[in-house]
């Protein structure tokens, strides 16, 4: 029943500290009141202890403490406790007042001592001692020689049922302002742990809105350099070509400009509806993009008529794929063929193949022309992975031994089940 380190209660507030003061105080004037209509109304007759000091000390030692409830709950359950009996047993006249301010103090026990085993210990012993001493005042009665008061007379006598009213009462007061400690405890506990779990839930909540931030950012980033470098990368090579045979060939580079210039319409077409599926609601659906496995042959002639003479090989029976996968392979052939043709030099020539496995897609990317001396991944790879990770699959991208490069792209096809 010992509280650990990792189930302790909030410390009282600066407010619940005020409000213990206020509480205090409220008592000991209720106390005093109670005190002198007591006396006045004779409650104990002519047996109660006289003089106002008395009834002052008394009032004062039962709610005094009680400013400090919640900074000592044990030491303040003691010294309530020991006051009250001892104002009981010298008959001050005192009766209500006494038991509230001892309950409130038994239940901030039980409500704010972290350490469970001591509040018990506390707990258990003034109530021990209350029966000791409530046997004792019984016993006392009982042996009395006076024949004033209940009859004694029987079994059980009018005395006796006094006495079992006594018991108990008391048990159900002591009984439960512990049992309403405990409960006022528990609840805090609880308390406490939804706070900290919904601080928790709500950081979590930051990171995973700072997470989708940063994916879409990179998403972003990845579609943008796919349709920009592509498209710009074939324009660099046909204005290229215009300035070399411009004067000799005014044909040749009018066509390479007009070349230049549709490659221009298609990455300004391909912005626009990326631009467009971002804006809906529904934009991170892969079914919004508007390219497809069906294109991989006019992205193979859009290499060949811009300098990078490219051939395209279909091996086996063609295999549903998802929308996004078709994406992404589509995407990985594009960036790869604008990498060849950016750094294979003039004589580079590629060839793609697409395999139909009867497990798995497989997408080869090979260009022959200049290998680069150290490789250094760089956007295009780096996006090219990040395609395969989100289809499901794995990717190689390298150097050539005999020249060049190669990417290989493996994605697997879940086993359809006829029913």
């Amino acid at each position: 029943m010992t509280g650990s380190s990792s189930s302790r209660r909030r410390p009282p507030t600066p407010a619940e500290l005020r409000s213990d003061v206020w509480l205090a105080a409220g008592l000991l004037v209720g106390a005093v009141l109670s005190t002198a209509l007591g006396s006045v109304a004779g409650v104990y007759g002519t047996d109660s202890a006289q003089g106002l000091q008395w009834g002052l000390l008394y009032s004062a030692g039962l709610t005094v403490p009680l400013a400090l409830r919640r900074r000592f709950p044990e030491i303040v359950a003691v010294v309530v406790a020991v006051v009250f009996f001892v104002g009981v047993s010298a008959r001050i006249p005192e009766i209500y007042v006494g038991n509230i301010a001892l309950f409130i103090a038994m239940y901030t026990v039980g409500a704010w001592v972290d350490d469970r085993r001591r509040a018990l210990y506390v707990r258990v012993a003034i109530i021990i001692s209350m029966f000791v001493w409530l046997l004792v005042t019984t016993f006392q009665s009982a042996t009395a020689p006076t024949e004033e008061g209940l009859s004694r007379e029987g079994l059980f006598s009018p005395f006796v049922a006094f006495m079992l009213i006594q018991f108990l009462v008391n048990a159900a007061f002591f009984g439960g302002a512990y049992y309403m400690g405990d409960r006022a405890y528990a609840s805090a506990l609880e308390r406490t742990t939804l706070e900290d779990r919904t601080r928790e839930l709500e950081a979590e909540r930051e990171v995973t809105a700072a997470q989708a931030v940063a994916l879409d950012r990179i998403r972003i980033a990845r579609e943008l350099h796919d349709v920009v470098a592509h498209h710009v990368s074939a324009m660099g090579v046909q204005a290229g070509a215009a300035r070399t045979v411009m004067d000799r060939d005014p044909d040749a580079a009018r066509q390479a400009l007009e070349s230049v210039e549709r490659s221009a319409r298609s990455a300004l077409d391909e912005l626009h509806h990326l631009l467009e599926t971002l804006r809906t609601p529904s934009g991170d659906a892969p079914s919004a993009s508007t390219v497809s496995l069906a294109g991989l042959p006019s992205l193979v002639e859009h290499a060949t008529q811009n300098g990078l003479p490219t051939t395209l090989t279909i091996i086996g029976d063609e295999i549903p794929l998802p929308d996004i996968a078709q994406v992404n392979i589509y995407r990985i052939t594009q960036e790869a063929l604008t990498n060849a043709r950016r750094h294979g030099g003039a004589d580079a020539s590629a060839d793609v193949r697409l395999r139909y496995g009867p497990g798995a897609v497989e997408l080869e990317i090979a260009n022959t022309g200049r290998t680069p001396p150290a490789v250094r991944p760089g956007l295009g790879i780096v996006g090219m992975r990040e395609r395969a990770v989100a289809s499901g699959g794995t990717l190689e991208a390298g150097p050539r031994t005999r020249g060049g490069f190669l990417v290989r792209l493996r994605v697997p096809v879940p086993e359809r089940v006829d029913a």
